[in-house]
Parts: C-alpha cells; sequence; structure tokens
C-alpha cells in the first residue's frame, strides 16, 4: 500500500483527491474546481508518478490509496 503522507501532496491535489474518491470523471472534478479537464489530467499525470503508479488501472489505485488515508485520518 502507498503511503500519501509520505507522498507531497498540495491542497489542490487533495481537492481532485477527495472527488476521485468520490467516483468523479475528470469532467466533473474540473467543473467542481473551475479548471479545464486537460488539468484535472496533468494534475492525476503527476500523482500518478508522485505515487510511483505507472500501469494497470492508475485512477482506482490512486482512489483506493487516497480512500484509505481518509480513513486513517479520521
Amino acid at each position: 500500500m502507498m503511503d500519501l503522507n509520505e507522498m507531497k501532496v498540495t491542497p489542490r491535489d487533495q481537492q481532485v483527491l477527495d472527488l476521485l474518491v468520490q467516483g468523479c470523471s475528470d469532467k466533473a472534478i474540473a467543473g467542481q474546481l473551475s479548471i479545464s479537464p486537460r488539468t484535472v489530467k496533468q494534475q492525476l499525470r503527476t500523482l500518478f508518478l508522485r505515487a510511483g503508479i505507472r500501469d494497470g488501472r492508475k485512477r482506482v489505485k490512486l482512489a483506493i490509496a487516497a480512500f484509505e488515508n481518509q480513513e486513517v485520518i479520521s
């Protein structure tokens, strides 16, 4: 399991992660945060790289890690 606490996660990254955990699409995340879907894709790509996720279901792996991290913090 990856530890998001060890990753550099900006407040905007956290907002994107929170919406990702809720199951939002890139377009929905973009709408919620008033940014372009392209910006969302770039932020997710950066998060994947920081988390060491290079293959497979990247969104799912990152969302699971973010969800598990939220449970630990709560």
